[in-house]
């Protein structure tokens, strides 16, 4: 399959500065003292190489597993870089519309890739999956579509013969995780992986990790560079795995739940498309001639993720993030003025 599709843009090129960032799905409020001040003060500790084990046996902790299932990553990303390195399918398949790192990285280690493009509303159908595909990736929640998908569908896809990658870079944005793999380590292949980068606003500091079989982390170590995740980065991932940050990360998943009703029931009001039932921090809308319509937001001040970068969809699918009440109100008004706009031009076309 060409490479048709622009799989490394990503919506902080779209968030120029001066803009009002509705592209980028990172939390942007104040880092909480119990989270900041253990990053600050391991920068006392820099003189020495980073040491994971207590990040591992926290984060393990926090799912309930072992410290040996788990791998803590330059962000969620390395993770898919270590797959495509550690292993050499015969029959790779990413499942789309999601995060095109996955794919990206495939390609980047030599793999051939082969696509499964769900239809609307974007909900996962194991069956479409081939039996004979040795390697399957799969985000949960889905980024762009925000769909969740049941773990009972994700479970059908694990077989003993196959590495199944479920991205969960945004789980901890559902209240409860309900439908969340982290904690099952009795699935043959199965690889989960996790950032904490979104909820607590730490893109910068590049930090995630995966969870798989004690067999599985020694393969994707093995490929991982030395010391790949700095001191702070290790501080952060084991503060963030705290009892205190698991309930105060439950209280944001709810408020954010409120907060995208809120944006949903604007974006119908203005007759905007939106697609199911978003479940994570971002909408996933269409809205004929989107390109334009994305323009002439940037004109009003908003930036909005294209959609035509991935794989399944076009230029009339807009993916915008979850923000706060007001910065919705004004991105209503903002985004009525411009359908309107658009109806006035076409009127006269």
């Amino acid at each position: 399959m060409t490479m048709d599709f622009d799989l490394g843009h990503h919506g902080d090129a779209e968030a120029t500065p001066g803009l009002v960032d509705l592209a980028v799905n990172v939390r942007s409020a104040p880092l909480p003292d119990w989270l900041a001040k253990p990053i600050a003060a391991s920068l006392a500790d820099l003189a020495r190489y980073p040491d994971p084990t207590r990040a591992r046996v926290a984060l393990a902790a926090r799912h309930g597993r072992r410290p040996e299932e788990v791998l803590v990553t330059a962000g969620a990303s390395q993770a898919f870089v270590l797959i495509a390195r550690a292993f050499t399918p015969h029959r790779a398949v990413v499942i789309h519309p999601q995060f095109t790192e996955p794919e990206a990285a495939l390609r980047a280690a030599g793999h051939q890739v082969e696509r499964v493009i769900l239809p609307e509303p974007f909900r996962l159908d194991p069956d479409l999956v081939p039996d004979d595909a040795d390697l399957v990736m799969v985000g949960n929640p889905t980024n762009p579509t925000s769909v969740l998908h049941p773990a009972s569908d994700l479970i059908r896809l694990a077989r003993p013969g196959r590495i199944l990658v479920v991205d969960e870079a945004f789980a901890d944005t559902i209240p409860g995780e309900p439908q969340s793999l982290a904690s099952r380590g009795d699935l043959p292949g199965l690889v989960v992986v996790r950032s904490l980068t979104k909820t607590w606003g730490l893109a910068g500091l590049r930090i995630g990790y995966l969870l798989a079989s004690a067999e599985l982390v020694t393969r994707l170590s093995a490929v991982q560079p030395l010391w790949p995740v700095s001191t702070p980065a290790l501080a952060a991932a084991e503060a963030c795995a705290s009892p205190q940050a698991v309930a105060e990360e439950q209280r944001i998943a709810r408020r954010l739940a409120a907060d995208r009703a809120y944006l949903i029931d604007h974006l119908r009001q203005a007759g905007v498309r939106v697609v199911g039932e978003p479940a994570s921090s971002f909408v996933l809308v269409h809205v004929p001639n989107g390109a334009w319509v994305r323009q002439e937001l940037r004109a009003l001040g908003y930036a909005v993720r294209r959609g035509d970068t991935f794989p399944g969809l076009g230029p009339d699918w807009l993916r915008i993030a979850v923000r706060d009440t007001s910065v919705t109100g004004a991105f209503a008004v903002a985004l009525r003025l411009v359908l309107a706009r658009r109806k006035v031009e076409e009127k006269h076309e």
